[in-house]
């Protein structure tokens, strides 16, 4: 008689059993470390942009919606093409990256939703790098302000997309292609620029060691000069004698006759 009794709760207890196993997957969810989710309450407050849910297990009810964002850094690649300032078509590949800041993703879903990626990024960067490409001529592009190209990119890129709680981590210009004919003649006007420089740098070098060896031959004839005007008859007959002097003292000498050298110096006979 118990058992009939117990049995009812028992087939009762199996029935809701099965009943939450069926609802677990509406029930339960979890969020990893590099996600984040808002949720909407459909009987409720609706969406609650300030609420963001952190990683760990959750529990809802059946009837809400948990929108789960990746927080970490996303990478896009994209492919265009685009006009210079002179109307002549480029195609570049750019790769964008960039995150949602993570305690603001509610305010990203009330505005894109979860597609914000496709609705928001792409478009403000592929609008920028056209924007910004038609400020430059190809040869610039390609050759001498690419590292300026990008960075504008990035700046103006920056301001849409961090008003909309999208931080922007970088952009990069990984290749430029131009048409055959124009890009030779850029690398010829490159290599003629490079040469100019390389003969202009030897040309300067030796403009530079000619005034060094003018500059010395002034000093080196100032100082003869300054010889020359202080050197007399008188002087010059005093020196040699005491050189014939010093001579005389070598044991080679033999016979010095004093006065009897051309302008009255000394003259040494002998030379064993």
């Amino acid at each position: 008689m118990n058992n009939r009794k117990v049995l009812p709760f028992i087939i009762l207890g199996v029935i809701v059993f099965f009943v939450l196993l069926g609802l677990s997957s509406s029930i339960f969810y979890t969020i990893n470390a590099t996600q984040r989710a808002v949720v909407f309450y459909k009987f409720g407050e609706g969406l609650n942009k300030d609420y963001v849910v952190q990683p760990g297990v959750h529990m809802k009810a059946p009837w809400n919606d948990v929108f789960i964002y990746d927080v970490q850094e996303t990478s896009k690649d994209e492919n265009m093409d685009v006009l210079d300032k002179s109307g002549l078509s480029i195609h570049v590949d750019i790769t964008v990256r960039f995150k949602p800041i993570a305690d603001k993703i509610g305010y990203i879903y009330e505005k894109f939703n979860v597609s914000y990626v496709d609705v928001l990024v792409i478009p403000e960067v592929r609008s920028a790098v056209r924007q910004v490409m038609g400020r430059y001529t190809a040869e610039e592009i390609y050759s001498t302000k690419r590292a300026e190209v990008e960075a504008t990119i990035k700046e103006e890129s920056e301001k849409v997309l961090n008003a909309n709680n999208v931080d922007m981590v970088a952009l990069l210009i990984k290749s430029i292609q131009l048409p055959d004919q124009i890009r030779v003649a850029i690398e010829n006007k490159l290599q003629q620029q490079q040469e100019a420089l390389a003969y202009q740098f030897r040309l300067d070098k030796e403009k530079s060691e000619a005034e060094r060896k003018r500059i010395a031959a002034e000093g080196e004839a100032k100082a003869n000069n300054i010889v020359n005007s202080s050197l007399t008859d008188k002087l010059l007959r005093m020196r040699g004698i005491e050189a014939t002097l010093e001579l005389a003292k070598s044991p080679n000498s033999k016979v010095v006759v004093v006065g009897s050298g051309e302008s009255g110096l000394p003259l040494i006979l002998g030379n064993n």
